[in-house]
């Protein structure tokens, strides 16, 4: 993050004040008037990169400047309380008006700091931050679901096999491994900075996901109608046994970094699979009847199979992709 200050008044005044302010690179000397700045784009954006303090400047070289930034690549906030600051902070990525501003001021601005207090901008940045990056881990679990459900049903209808789950059985895969957990990921802190890209990460996660958490149920499914001796209840109870585990590792792997209190969310939610299957009553509710033997035993595999498939997607996700862009740690 740099610090930059552009201001109508002389250059000497202005690197004065801004070091007094702490703000970095702001001697006197380092100071230049805006009457000296190039007027080309790409010029001009060269030099402004390094620069902390300029002097004398219009209200229109002010856009100039924020637009030279952004040809850079660089995210813009910039703050004003007069008419003169109206067109950079319009041109800003965000905008930030003081609240004794003037009208103008206030009217296109993105934030308006009422009390005119700076301090609470690192508020402000971290509850965006927050907000975007906990919705992108929310999307990957709603749309992981989406993909699975949806190879799921071209699967069984092109083979035409009887759907491998009551909706019941799906209102609690949803509610253990999605729904509960996504309201409580989305609440969480989370300080990460935002990126651009969101839906190709999205899909770059939630593809390769949902296709593990298809495999892994239909190949237990299949596993179960052909074993000798086992019914069709069983066989959809192996099937949810195993979309159950694959989905319960996806909620590991986008919970991390694992801390305390999402560790704690993932054992509440594997606490309540055990539960529907040690309470009679849930177990009838549902049409459930837990496998044994052999059957159990592909059962576990394919659930195991399918969460191994998530992982080594997750590792070449993050390798390859997420951690060269900041965005796990």
């Amino acid at each position: 993050m740099a610090v930059k200050v552009i201001s109508g008044d002389h250059p000497s005044t202005v690197a004065a004040i801004a070091g007094a302010a702490g703000v970095p690179m702001a001697e006197p000397g380092m100071a230049i008037d805006a009457g000296e700045l190039p007027t080309e784009p790409a010029a001009l954006a060269n030099a402004v990169e390094d620069l902390a303090v300029i002097g004398r400047i219009t209200p229109e070289q002010k856009r100039s400047v924020v637009r030279a930034l952004q040809s850079l690549g660089h995210v813009v906030a910039m703050t004003g309380d007069g008419v003169n600051d109206v067109l950079a902070l319009k041109q800003a990525d965000l905008g930030i008006a003081m609240g004794s501003g003037t009208d103008a001021t206030r009217a296109v601005a993105s934030v308006v700091l009422l009390e005119n207090d700076f301090a609470a901008l690192p508020g402000v940045v971290a509850e965006g931050r927050r907000v975007i990056v906990n919705i992108e881990r929310v999307a990957n679990l709603f749309v992981t679901k989406t993909v699975y459900a949806l190879l799921l049903a071209l699967v069984v209808v092109s083979a035409r096999l009887p759907y491998p789950f009551f909706p019941r059985h799906l209102t609690v895969v949803n509610a253990l491994a999605i729904g509960i957990p996504a309201f409580f990921l989305a609440l969480a802190p989370n300080s990460r900075p935002a990126r651009s890209g969101f839906l190709r990460r999205v899909a770059l996660v939630s593809l390769p996901f949902g296709a593990a958490a298809a495999v892994a149920t239909l190949a237990a499914y299949v596993i179960a109608r052909h074993q000798a001796g086992a019914s069709a209840q069983e066989a959809r109870t192996a099937a949810m046994l195993s979309l159950l585990g694959v989905s319960l590792w996806i909620l590991v792997v986008l919970a991390r970094p694992m801390t305390a209190l999402r560790g704690l969310l993932v054992l509440a939610m594997v606490g309540g699979c055990a539960l529907i299957f040690a309470w009679p009553w849930a177990e009838r509710f549902l049409a459930l009847s837990t496998p044994t033997g052999s059957l159990l035993l592909w059962t576990m595999a394919m659930a195991a199979g399918g969460a191994a498939m998530v992982e080594a997607a997750w590792r070449v996700l993050g390798t390859r992709v997420l951690a060269p862009a900041g965005l796990i740690t």
